[in-house]
């Protein structure tokens, strides 16, 4: 696995051509992580919740408990073989 590097803002973005050298993420990467922020945004809004903290919250959260619950299974998987 690899670690996140967050974003430093769109200024401080330097490419190689395939990513950024500043935080060393894939344009890939970087654009299918704005897509899917993008999309929560819209959602939001869509639903006007008026806690989006609250909502932000929930959805990390929700995304952290998925990936290691995952994991977890992929982990016994591989260790059954």
């Amino acid at each position: 696995m690899s670690s996140f590097t967050p974003c430093k803002g769109k200024t401080a973005c330097r490419d190689d051509g395939e990513r950024c050298v500043t935080c060393g993420r894939s344009f890939t990467e970087i654009e299918q992580t704005r897509s899917m922020i993008d999309a929560l945004a819209e959602f939001a809004i869509a639903q006007q919740y008026d806690n989006v903290g609250e909502f932000a919250a929930y959805v990390a959260d929700k995304v952290e408990k998925k990936v290691r619950h995952r994991l977890d299974a992929m982990s016994e998987n591989s260790s059954d073989t």
